[in-house]
């Protein structure tokens, strides 16, 4: 039999059964992110250059998602390395005098609305009583702007890069005396026992730049521990060439 291409109606995704698939595949999707590692709203640190974690908009209107969709949209663009947090659909995008490029997949997102079912509607009109409303989700797929060509200049845009650097005096000074050997580079911030060494990403990777001398402290803790407490590794059973990261 040839398959059917009819496309849904307006509300058959307020049918119960479609409803609870829907949550269960937003609720699977989380997951995954999860297991994965993508935690964006932990990690204080994204791409060097890049911009902060700000909240994932539609490039069209300016308005920002919300709810779930803040997570899935936050670890699409952790997962493929987008510059850019602003969205749209594959229409949005032909308005935008523009084209979603071919073989692009994009992201399942959901607005959660509520209706009046007409039976509902009726019931309050012979009772006089207030009409039950039902909660429920539609969902719908977006692209992010890395996704498109040729849209048009004055789109809703992403905020600047963060500064190059901020200095705090007092942090400098404590990571100085401290004697370690210390450097900034990379994406991941850890002390190497074994080469007895400090690495931390570049403080412009920072969302906030406060973030970048926390993070700078908590791996000297690993380097101190070393110091005060040698074999305290070797009791917990990590080898000496492990090294001790920032999720310690």
């Amino acid at each position: 039999m040839p398959r059917s291409t009819r496309r849904k109606g307006a509300g058959e995704d307020r049918q119960p059964g479609n409803r609870v698939n829907l949550y269960d595949a937003v609720t699977a999707r989380i997951i995954t992110e999860l297991e994965a590692g993508r935690l964006p709203w932990v990690q204080p640190w994204g791409a060097h250059g890049g911009s902060g974690p700000c909240l994932p908009r539609n490039a069209l209107t300016a308005r920002s998602y919300s709810g779930v969709n803040v997570l899935i949209l936050w670890g699409a663009v952790i997962e493929h390395g987008w510059p850019s947090q602003s969205w749209l659909t594959f229409r949005q995008a032909q308005e935008a005098g523009g084209c979603v490029r071919k073989g692009e997949r994009g992201q399942c997102v959901v607005y959660a609305d509520r209706f009046t079912p007409e039976a509902e509607r009726e019931r309050a009109r012979r009772t006089g009583d207030d009409a039950t409303t039902i909660p429920f989700l539609k969902r719908f797929t977006v692209f992010n702007v890395a996704q498109c060509d040729g849209l048009r200049e004055g789109l809703a845009s992403d905020p600047a890069p963060l500064p190059e650097r901020e200095i705090v005096p007092v942090a400098e000074d404590v990571i100085a005396a401290s004697g370690v050997d210390f450097r900034v580079g990379g994406t991941r911030a850890f002390y190497a026992p074994a080469q007895d060494f400090v690495q931390v990403p570049p403080q412009p990777a920072f969302f906030e730049q406060v973030n970048y001398y926390r993070t700078c402290l908590h791996e000297l803790t690993h380097y101190a521990e070393r110091r005060i407490m040698p074999h305290g590794l070797f009791e917990r059973e990590i080898p000496v060439d492990q090294p001790c990261d920032g999720s310690a």
